[in-house]
């Protein structure tokens, strides 16, 4: 029984990763389609840069590093809700303090 359960709990743990890996993946697509001037007006690291870190998180994330994982989650996170919003509001012009 202990068996299973440990089974089932890497399992999810997989599961996560691979999804926090794919929404890497896309963040990179989402990253290199968006306008490189837009980063620079939101005063963030450039295009290219958001890119390889995405992409190295999303690797990270796969090959399951462990502290290089959760970096790679940090990375993630950060990307899907503090720059890819502002980004998004500059684009649509809603920018403003």
């Amino acid at each position: 029984m202990v068996a299973f359960v440990g089974y089932v709990l890497a399992l999810l743990i997989k599961g996560f990763y691979t999804v926090l890996a794919i929404s890497g993946v896309i963040g990179v697509i989402l990253v290199l389609a968006t306008r490189a001037d837009a980063f620079e007006v939101a005063d963030r690291q450039p295009k290219y840069v958001w890119a390889a870190l995405l992409l190295a998180s999303a690797f990270a994330l796969m090959l399951q590093i462990r502290f290089l994982s959760w970096a790679g989650i940090v990375i993630i996170g950060l990307y899907w809700f503090d720059v890819r919003p502002q980004i998004n509001n500059i684009l649509n012009g809603k920018f403003g303090w």
